[in-house]
């Protein structure tokens, strides 16, 4: 629920966030390759479900979804900083790092804008 008009584009760019977060996650289980002698769709189960379970709350706008959505994006933040800092700055992680960094403080944003107007104090 919208509460503000400025709410409609951070709104907006958090769903664009969120999509571009799960096709990196998608893409990256195959590229380069595949990891040899995992179950891929273990893998993708593994990396989209937990994103997944956000869907609903991230295209209707809900606050407490994307109170939460915040929380769980710091674990693919952590994950992707680590792994950009291990395999030395390589392109996909650092894309995932970058996007799970906007993902995160633009839903900020739009719960900063996003607030209740209080009825006036009489």
């Amino acid at each position: 629920m919208l509460h503000n008009p400025k709410a409609r584009i951070t709104a907006r760019l958090t769903i664009a966030l969120y999509i571009a977060v799960l096709a990196t996650l998608l893409i990256t289980t195959f590229y380069p390759a595949p990891v040899e002698g995992v179950s891929v769709p273990l893998m993708l189960t593994v990396k989209l479900l937990p994103l997944l379970a956000f869907a609903i709350p991230v295209f209707r706008g809900h606050n407490r979804g994307y109170i939460w959505l915040a929380f769980v994006v710091i674990f693919y933040f952590t994950q992707a900083v680590v792994t950009a800092w291990l395999n030395e700055g390589t392109t996909a992680p650092m894309i995932l790092t970058v996007l799970t960094f906007l993902l995160f403080t633009v839903s900020m944003v739009h719960l900063k804008v996003n607030r209740p107007i209080a009825p006036p104090v009489t």
